[in-house]
């Protein structure tokens, strides 16, 4: 079983960036919001409950989810965003599992936006956490998925600080919006994650 370095932090704090820049050195990336989509597709166990706790309205013209009216629906009601957290997680997890399971590295990314929300912190041999601006969150949110800085606000809200976050963490990493930082720091941080995941081989 290779290393899990679990990478987490807010949305639009700049996950993918940097789980691209760990791709591009050949770490595996094992991405949650990937795999989410991946269980809900038409005809799967997820898609079914959904629709039947939602009905057909949920659903676009194609058969597939309206992900927009899901979003809007459970970011302004905690009870349903508690209800579709409780389907998919333990679904996403077994993925995961499996998928760790089948890699041959010495270590790989895990990239899960709710790993403190959902305690997944215990399954990884590392924490790295992003730490980002609210400000720059906000811009990025607002822009990225074409919403209003009311809905991108609460999408932000819906998540722990930054503070609590932080606190979990083994490594950070700064993303002030400049690539060039970020691949330093990442090239940093995947030599020192060989050096120290062989020294326990």
């Amino acid at each position: 079983m290779p290393y899990v370095v679990a990478l987490s932090g807010g949305i639009a704090s700049g996950k993918s960036t940097i789980a691209d820049l760990f791709a591009k050195l050949g770490v595996p990336i094992i991405d949650a919001d990937i795999i989410a989509r991946q269980v809900v597709q038409p005809g799967s166990y997820a898609f079914n409950q959904i629709v039947k706790h939602f009905s057909q309205e949920i659903l676009l013209a194609n058969g597939e989810l309206d992900r927009s009216q899901l979003r809007e629906i459970i970011f302004n009601n905690e009870h349903e965003r508690l209800w579709l957290n409780n389907l998919l997680h333990p679904i996403i997890q077994q993925e995961t599992q499996t998928q760790i399971a089948m890699q041959s590295k010495i270590y790989l990314i895990w990239v899960v936006p709710l790993l403190i929300e959902n305690n997944l912190h215990t399954w990884a041999d590392r924490v790295l956490i992003i730490d980002t601006s609210f400000s720059l969150q906000l811009e990025r949110l607002v822009k990225r998925d074409n919403i209003s800085e009311s809905l991108a606000k609460k999408m932000i809200q819906s998540q722990v600080s930054l503070k609590k976050r932080l606190s979990y963490a083994d490594d950070i990493i700064v993303n002030d919006g400049n690539l060039l930082s970020l691949t330093t720091q990442v090239n940093l941080l995947h030599q020192q994650y060989l050096n120290s995941f062989k020294s326990k081989i």
